[in-house]
């Protein structure tokens, strides 16, 4: 019955909220079309760079030109889910070069896994780029069958740790196996080794990297003004999360979700074990949560200080505000076609990958 209440009030909630969105208050600017899209991240002269699914890293210009593709790319596994993921620079780029991708390694006997490289970003005046010094740092352990819930977001914090998003691979006990890195959300020192203040460092191994558990899908990573961790985050069928990211803690996938497994069998909602921490905001029906950013902009002034999720499902770019430890849903922009990526230009203007074949970039600008 409780489930049933939300889910009423949630449709409530989408239909007024889409009911405005025939009215944005953008303007929304077709750049470039890319093949299946998944990440861009902007370097210190305006330029973007964005990867492809398939294996792509395109150096963009702000006006739509696309530079040849990156050399030295690591083949990636490219399945279902999996292939090239994130791209973030190290917080001090301008003086080292240094960038990070996640992407999908295939293991043996049809086994996969997520990884994270670190590699040098060389890039000619003929806009020519090519990556060196490629090295690994972090991978999924273990390598499991299957080709989703890669998860493989990052984000460096402002000390310079580097977090990633562990997704469980679609094997649900992982999430709480602290034998494994799956169904987690790590912490790193920007070279891989494992910082010695991490929650479980006195266990060693894998454990060691961990700083929460109990994650199904957790695609998204963002830092709010107070530097703390977000994460959105994919239900089972529905529920949905965003997640404020507390050293150590539980998140209790699969124990419970405020959604429910896709066969209809029932999960306990977060509320039945106090013990998990639960999401700060969740959703259903579901919005399928891509990325989500914390937007601090001065060009949408209404914005600053919000979260904004990108959705696949709703094809829609979702705005929640944060109020101390607490967040809520405000409105919904309904984009007409599925969102993978989101980030806030230099400028402030917002910029948003659509997803899929054909997923252009877009420029939002107010009207």
């Amino acid at each position: 019955m409780y489930k049933l209440l939300i889910l009423a009030i949630s449709l409530s909630i989408s239909i007024a909220n889409l009911a405005k969105d025939n009215n944005l208050p953008f303007e929304s600017i077709p750049v470039a079309t890319f093949n299946e899209p998944w990440a861009m991240t902007f370097l210190p002269d305006g330029k973007m760079l964005i990867t492809e699914k398939s294996g792509s890293l395109l150096l963009v210009s702000q006006d739509g030109k696309i530079s040849s593709a990156v050399k030295n790319v690591p083949t990636v596994g490219y399945r279902g889910q999996g292939g090239l993921g994130d791209i973030v620079l190290h917080p001090d780029f301008a003086n080292n070069n240094l960038i990070y991708l996640s992407y999908v390694e295939p293991g043996f006997d049809d086994t996969r896994g997520a990884v994270v490289a670190c590699a040098k970003l060389e890039l000619t005046e003929t806009e020519q780029a090519t990556l060196t010094d490629v090295k690994i740092i972090w991978q999924q352990t273990p390598k499991v069958s299957g080709s989703g819930h890669y998860g493989h977001r990052m984000a460096f914090d402002s000390e310079g740790y580097l977090f990633i998003s562990s997704g469980e691979r679609q094997k649900f006990d992982p999430s709480q196996d602290m034998q494994s890195n799956l169904g987690k959300i790590i912490r790193l020192h920007d070279d891989g080794s494992v910082p010695d203040d991490n929650p479980f460092i006195e266990a060693g191994g894998v454990t060691a990297q961990l700083w929460t558990i109990g994650h199904r899908n957790p695609l998204g990573l963002a830092f709010d003004a107070q530097g703390r961790l977000w994460n959105s985050e994919m239900g089972p069928k529905n529920g949905d999360e965003l997640n404020l990211v507390i050293r150590g803690e539980n998140y209790g996938y699969p124990i419970v979700s405020n959604g429910d497994h896709y066969n209809g069998e029932p999960i306990p909602d977060h509320s039945t074990r106090p013990e998990f921490t639960a999401p700060k905001v969740y959703w259903v029906p579901t919005i399928a949560p891509a990325e989500v950013i914390f937007y601090s902009g001065e060009m949408f002034t209404e914005w600053n200080g919000s979260f904004l999720l990108a959705g696949l499902r709703p094809r829609a770019i979702i705005r929640v505000a944060v109020d101390g430890d607490t967040a809520y849903e405000v409105e919904r922009f309904d984009m007409g076609q599925r969102i993978r990526e989101l980030e806030q230009g230099p400028d402030g203007a917002l910029w948003v990958l659509e997803d899929g074949k054909n997923g252009r970039l877009l420029k939002l600008r107010p009207k």
